[in-house]
């Protein structure tokens, strides 16, 4: 269960002030419909995240518990410096669109490529070795850090101390960092 609270953990933090947050409270703003579009993002949260652990597990198969953890702890640092960094507000979604469930859908899964939840779910998935408590535990942080702002709109937006956040969101992964690099050295 480790693995499945600290993924939560580690994407819900992530996920605050991030891009495919200001994706969500642009479509909510576009569209208001927050059930097709809380569907949207659940269905590509799913599968991407569902892809990095794939790939995590896959490469942790040829690579030592101890340098696996370096890895991991390296990953998690960078992370650290990367939320620090504000993401910058994307064009609005297209208007024309007749169905907000699929525009929903392709917006957020591409929004995630390479996003930090995205390498934070590989680097867990390949840390802990467990697949399907990485990705729920992924996919419920994302959706604890979404789903406020798909219903609250606005006036959720406007009351979030986004920089606190991301400090405190830079300072988690930068314990978990110190947590996975002492793993890899053998000390915890």
């Amino acid at each position: 269960m480790e693995a499945f609270f600290v993924a939560l953990s580690v994407v819900a933090t992530a996920e605050i002030g991030d891009r495919t947050q200001l994706l969500a409270l642009m479509l909510v703003c576009c569209y208001r419909q927050p059930w097709p579009i809380l569907g949207g993002i659940v269905a590509s949260t799913l599968v991407n995240h569902l892809a990095a652990g794939v790939v995590g597990i896959l490469l942790a198969q040829w690579l030592t518990p101890r340098l696996l953890d370096g890895i991991v702890a390296v990953s998690l640092m960078g992370m650290a410096g990367w939320t620090l960094i504000p993401d910058k507000e994307g064009a609005a979604p297209d208007r024309t669109s007749r169905n907000v469930f699929f525009t929903t859908l392709w917006l957020f899964f591409f929004a995630e490529m390479g996003d930090k939840t995205q390498i934070a779910t590989m680097a867990l998935a390949a840390g802990y070795h467990n697949l399907w408590l990485v990705v729920a535990g992924s996919t419920l942080g994302l959706l604890a850090a979404n789903t406020p702002v798909v219903f609250l709109g606005n006036a959720f937006a406007a009351r979030l101390p986004l920089k606190t956040i991301r400090l405190a969101a830079a300072c988690l992964f930068a314990v978990l960092a110190v947590v996975f690099a002492l793993r890899s050295t053998g000390l915890f």
